[in-house]
């Protein structure tokens, strides 16, 4: 099984610059988008190749959202209640759970913290009640560089949105409760591996980058694992692609 996730920072502006021929060149089985920042109905293309899309969008129009386009037919679809911003999306697949997360920015000054902490320990607890009743895979951007090889100026960044003392922590419980970082699981040393860059100071053409985007599993999939990439090359959006392989 193939399973591609990609922040897009706007589906209908990656629409227009190739997005169904990157879709089509992954030839995934279920490629995850977020931050959509858009409804439904203003979909006006046919994904074709096979795929069926489901959204989950911000009640706010133009803002965050997540949606999974499957060739694989779900048993179940459940769109996170933890918010009315879109930010989760499950798939029952049938041997797993899929989960499309897009998760909250803490912000300047971390002006979200005390939020986000919140929201993490409800991810974390719904996680868990999921991967009770069968593994699960969870991708998406989890707003988040985990450790100082994640990012390339983790000094500077320390007490910043995404690299803060308690965001970490908070990523360390998660995988505390039985999940594998996939990338890590298979390039446990690899630096200057990041996914997204600011639009700023030219910062990915010089790879100043940080590793925000991921593919976990529940440990029972860890041994399935083939492949677990990022595709610096492919632009479009301040983000790029990553992608997993399970036998």
């Amino acid at each position: 099984m193939k399973f591609v996730s990609w922040n897009v920072n706007g589906l209908r502006a990656v629409l227009g610059k190739g997005f169904k021929d990157i879709l089509h060149g992954f030839d995934a089985d279920v490629f995850c988008v977020q931050e959509t920042k858009m409804q439904p109905e203003q979909m006006a293309h046919d994904l074709e190749g096979g795929y069926e899309l489901y959204w989950n969008s911000a009640e706010r129009r133009g803002y965050s959202g997540t949606a999974t386009a499957t060739r694989i037919a779900p048993e179940a679809v459940e769109r996170g209640t933890f918010d009315n911003e879109g930010r989760v999306l499950t798939l029952d697949l049938g041997e797993l759970y899929l989960v499309n997360v897009y998760s909250p920015n803490s912000q300047s000054e971390l002006a979200r913290l005390p939020y986000r902490l919140e929201w993490e320990a409800s991810f974390r607890d719904y996680l868990k009640r999921l991967d009770e009743k069968k593994p699960v895979v969870v991708c998406g951007d989890l707003n988040v560089a985990h450790n100082e090889i994640d990012l390339a100026n983790p000094a500077a960044n320390r007490h910043n949105a995404g690299f803060s003392d308690e965001e970490r922590d908070a990523f360390g419980s998660l995988l505390g409760c039985g999940f594998v970082d996939t990338f890590r699981l298979l390039h446990p040393d690899d630096r200057g591996a990041y996914s997204w860059w600011s639009y700023r100071m030219r910062a990915r053409e010089r790879n100043v980058g940080w590793r925000i985007d991921y593919f976990l599993v529940s440990e029972r999939l860890a041994p399935r694992v083939v492949s677990a990439e990022i595709h610096a090359d492919i632009a479009g959006s301040d983000h790029c692609p990553v992608s997993l392989v399970l036998d």
